[in-house]
C-alpha cells in the first residue's frame, strides 16, 4: 500500500514513538532542536540534514514519520526539498519550522506539501503538538499562516462540484477536519467510530492524490467545499 492509500494510525491508549529527522542549515538549531524533542518519550530523531540535497537522501534511507524543514538553505533550499521528498513519499509529514511568514514562502511550500507550517518563535509546547499533529495526519498551522490562507481563499475561490468520488459522507468529514478537530472529535460530532473516520480520511487523500489533512483541507478550500473561516 502507497503511503498515500495508507489509513491514519490507529489511536490507542500507548502512544507510538514518533520518528524525526531535522533539516536545517544551523548546527546550534538542530543540537537545541535535538534536545527538546528526545526529552519527550514518544519522539525520537533518526537523522540530521544541512541542507535540502542531504534532506532528500536522509529521507529516502531512514524514512522517518515527521521531517522538520528549514525554509532558506544554500543549494537546495526547503520548498524545493518538500517538493521532492512528497513525491517519492507522499504519506510523509513535512512540518516547516522557520522565521520567515512571508506569503511567497508559506503558500509554495503548502503547495508543495507540507503538513504544517510553524514559526521559530513558537513555544516549546506548541511545537511538540504541532509535531505529535503532523504524525498523526493533521494539520498544524501557526496562527499567522492560518490567517493568510483565509486571507488567500475567502474571496477567491469558486465552488465546483465534488470531483473524484466523494461521498457525501467523505466530504462531511472533510469539512469537520478542515476545523482542526482530532479523528475522536470527528467521530464524536459525527457519531461515527474512530475507526471510521481513518478509513474516511484514507479514502479522502486516496481520492485526492494528497498525502495529509493540510493538502486535502487546500484542495477542499480552492474548490469551494469548504469554508476557509473554519481554519
Amino acid at each position: 500500500m502507497s503511503d498515500a492509500a495508507r489509513p491514519p494510525e490507529a489511536e490507542t491508549d500507548t502512544p507510538r514513538t514518533i520518528t524525526l529527522l531535522l533539516v536545517d542549515d544551523h548546527p546550534v538549531v538542530r543540537k537545541g532542536t535535538r534536545e527538546l524533542l528526545e526529552g519527550e518519550a514518544d519522539l525520537h530523531v533518526i537523522g540530521e540534514a544541512g541542507s535540502g540535497e542531504e534532506a532528500v537522501v536522509k529521507a529516502r534511507a531512514l524514512q522517518p514519520d515527521v521531517i522538520l524543514m528549514d525554509v532558506s538553505m544554500p543549494g537546495m533550499n526547503g520548498i524545493e526539498a518538500t517538493k521532492a521528498i512528497k513525491a517519492e513519499r507522499p504519506g510523509v509529514g513535512v512540518l516547516v519550522l522557520t522565521s520567515y511568514d512571508d506569503d511567497a514562502y508559506v503558500f509554495a511550500l503548502l503547495e508543495a506539501g507540507a503538513a504544517g507550517y510553524l514559526l521559530k518563535n513558537a513555544s516549546e509546547d506548541d511545537l511538540l503538538g504541532a509535531v505529535r499533529a503532523v504524525a498523526a495526519g493533521e494539520s498544524a498551522l501557526h496562527p499567522s499562516v492560518a490567517r493568510k490562507v483565509l486571507e488567500r481563499f475567502s474571496t477567491h475561490t469558486t465552488p465546483t462540484p465534488p470531483e473524484d468520488d466523494l461521498s457525501p459522507r467523505e466530504l462531511e468529514v472533510l469539512r469537520v477536519a478542515a476545523t482542526g478537530r482530532t479523528n475522536k472529535e470527528i467521530a464524536r460530532d459525527l457519531d461515527i467510530s474512530p475507526r471510521t473516520v481513518q478509513v474516511h480520511l484514507a479514502n479522502i487523500f486516496s481520492k485526492l492524490g494528497v498525502g495529509s489533512r493540510t493538502e486535502a483541507v487546500l484542495h477542499g478550500i480552492k474548490r469551494g467545499w469548504i469554508d476557509p473561516r473554519t481554519l
